[in-house]
């Protein structure tokens, strides 16, 4: 008789789906390589694999159990304040700034539009006939003023 599976079996089973800690990789062939020429016996080999993957899992299980619900409560109450925060707090306040700011606004714009432009455009005007070639088969000049 075939066993029905959870409908969420994925969701358990892939617990990293947007890669947030591939830097923490806690896999003997990751942390432990024997160069050539120093090498330990087989078994000695085996036995530090098999004790390292047994110390971490009941490690890191043990804590898991102990001390992560404790830290999920207070993450998900520090998330929740933060996004309190960023709704009630942030985003009103930005969107009463750029409303009290866009007569300020388009006051610097038009006085902008009346001094910088204009005044850029002259300076465009006198400078539009000034052209500069580059050359590398040009010879060397000697400097005019020679102190």
């Amino acid at each position: 008789m075939p066993t029905a599976k959870p409908e969420n079996t994925d969701a358990l089973e892939d617990r990293d789906p947007n890669n947030l800690n591939q830097h923490v990789q806690i896999v003997w062939d990751d942390i432990i390589g024997e160069p050539e020429g120093a090498r330990s016996p087989e078994c000695a080999w085996r036995l530090s694999t098999a004790c390292f993957q047994y110390a971490r899992n009941w490690c890191y299980t043990l804590l898991a159990v102990i001390i992560a619900p404790p830290c999920a409560l207070c993450l998900g109450c520090g998330f929740a304040c933060l996004a309190f925060e960023q709704i009630w707090c942030t985003a009103p306040c930005l969107r009463c700034m750029k409303i009290y700011f866009a007569s300020i606004r388009s006051m610097i714009a038009a006085c902008m539009a009346a001094t910088v432009v204009p005044t850029a455009e002259a300076v465009g005007h006198l400078c539009r006939h000034i052209r500069v070639n580059l050359r590398k088969d040009a010879p060397e000049e000697k400097d005019l003023l020679v102190v």
